[in-house]
C-alpha cells in the first residue's frame, strides 16, 4: 500500500475533496479562504497524498513565519483519511514538509499544535523528534489545551529553539503570526 501513494502539490480543486479526511474529531475544519491563503503564500508547503486510484489519502498545510532565529515552518493541518491510517502516509507528508522546511526555506525549527488528548499523534510526533515546547491553554475553542511541539531542524544544531520550554501560555500570548 505504501508504494501506491504519491505526494503532489495541493491545488485549489483538492479543497472540494477533503470531506472524508476532515470528518474526524482530531481534524480542525477551516474555511476555503483559509486554505487558499496558504496555497497562495506557501504553495510548496501545501501538498496531498494521493492513491494510485486517485483517492486523497491525506494532506498537509503549512507555512513559514517569524524572523531571525524564530524563522520556522508551522504545520497548520495534517490529516490522513481513515482508510489510509497506519500505512506511513503521515510520515511521508512530514518527510516532505521537513525536507522543504530545511532545504528550501532554511528554517531553524518546525512546529505544530496538537490536542493534549490526541495521544496517538503526540507519540508519532515524538518518534519523529518533536518535543513539547509549551502548553497553550484553551487553544481549541477555549475548551481543550494544545501542546506546541517543536523539532529543531539541521540549521539549529544546538537546539536553541527549545530553550525556555515547559511553560504554559494563553492563545492571546501567541505571536501574531501563529494561527
Amino acid at each position: 500500500m505504501f508504494a501506491e501513494i504519491r505526494l503532489r502539490p495541493m491545488i485549489q480543486e483538492d479543497l472540494q475533496r477533503f470531506n472524508n479526511i476532515n470528518l474526524d474529531y482530531w481534524t480542525e475544519m477551516y474555511t476555503t479562504s483559509f486554505y487558499t491563503t496558504y496555497l497562495i503564500k506557501d504553495p510548496d508547503l501545501c501538498f496531498v497524498a494521493e492513491s494510485s486510484s486517485g483517492a486523497l489519502a491525506g494532506y498537509l498545510l503549512a507555512k513559514v513565519e517569524g524572523t531571525g532565529e524564530e524563522w520556522h515552518s508551522h504545520i497548520s493541518a495534517v490529516s490522513v483519511s481513515p482508510e489510509f491510517r497506519r500505512l506511513g502516509v503521515a510520515g511521508m507528508l512530514l518527510d516532505r514538509f521537513e525536507s522543504f522546511s530545511e532545504d528550501r526555506h532554511f528554517c531553524w525549527f518546525a512546529d505544530l499544535y496538537v490536542r493534549v488528548s490526541n495521544k496517538v499523534a503526540i507519540e508519532m510526533y515524538r518518534k519523529r523528534g518533536y518535543e513539547i515546547y509549551r502548553t497553550v491553554q484553551g487553544y481549541y475553542s477555549g475548551e481543550e489545551d494544545a501542546f506546541d511541539m517543536r523539532k529543531p531542524l539541521k540549521r539549529d544544531f544546538t537546539k536553541k529553539s527549545l530553550i525556555g520550554s515547559g511553560g504554559s501560555i494563553s492563545p492571546e500570548e501567541l505571536p501574531e503570526y501563529s494561527d
